[in-house]
């Protein structure tokens, strides 16, 4: 528990809908204890009065940042003087920046200079600059496509229970397999990069895999998550690296014993045993 690394979540509400809200604070709390949770907007406006309730029931502070001037964003400012304010209070070990807006750009890398953890939180239109500053990039659009697909799916399931509990046991099977295999196609559709990954996953095997070409997924995870700070395997519709691994096709994996228990380890097909 005190190992754990203590975060704080600045929201841009100009930027980022309330319907997020669960995402961005279960996403941070994988990664450690969250400390900060504020979110910053003119709250004098009606176009921010869904977050309201929200705010109340997680405990989340809203600052006030009035729009100064028409057609002026004002809140980025606020975020990053207290995102200042906080680095130089020593109280935690990194930030979960949420917002879709590039002005973010050079806070992430000077939070990074630090010595901090960064996430950063957005929409699939994030500009590029923005998701290379952070150590990690959530698209929060993606995520709650594939949340909203699940609970759609245990809702059905709930139905199909009530209705015939004989007949659930069948059709849950094919159902669950039907749905996964459309949640991977969507997925993949809307995720363009997917050749890109397998580029960097080669690179990643041939830099750091042993000499038959051997490499553990930890490692593989570890420095997918350094090389493209957006990856995330639910983006492309799985909820594991080694499936998502297996469901490409270059690949071969294997458990292998390490340390008295066995470890998943991947390589190319084509890789030969000692080149």
């Amino acid at each position: 528990m005190d190992n754990e690394l203590r975060f704080a979540i600045l929201i841009d509400a100009d930027n980022v809908s309330d319907k997020y809200i669960k995402i961005i604070l279960d996403e941070t709390a994988n990664n450690g204890i969250v400390t900060y949770k504020r979110i910053y907007g003119d709250w004098t406006t009606p176009r921010l009065a869904s977050w309201k309730n929200i705010l109340l029931e997680n405990s989340i502070i809203p600052i006030q940042q009035y729009g100064y001037t028409s057609g002026k964003n004002s809140t980025d400012a606020a975020m990053i003087i207290d995102a200042m304010d906080i680095l130089y209070s020593e109280t935690v070990d990194g930030f979960c920046i949420v917002s879709s807006d590039s002005d973010f750009t050079r806070l992430a890398a000077r939070l990074r200079e630090a010595g901090m953890q960064v996430i950063g939180m957005g929409e699939e239109k994030t500009p590029k600059p923005f998701i290379s500053a952070c150590n990690q990039f959530k698209y929060l659009d993606l995520l709650y496509s594939a949340q909203q697909k699940e609970e759609k799916e245990q809702e059905q399931q709930e139905k199909d229970e009530k209705a015939s509990r004989e007949k659930v046991a069948l059709l849950g099977k094919a159902a669950g397999k039907a749905a996964d295999s459309s949640l991977s196609k969507s997925q993949n559709t809307k995720t363009k990069d997917i050749k890109n990954v397998c580029r960097i996953i080669n690179a990643i095997i041939n830099k750091f895999s042993d000499e038959d070409g051997w490499l553990s997924t930890g490692k593989l995870g570890d420095q997918l998550s350094k090389r493209m700070p957006e990856f995330d395997v639910r983006n492309y519709g799985f909820s594991k690296l080694t499936p998502f691994i297996k469901s490409l096709g270059d690949y071969e994996l294997q458990k292998i014993p390490v340390g008295g228990q066995k470890q998943i380890y991947v390589r190319l097909k084509d890789k030969k045993s000692g080149k």
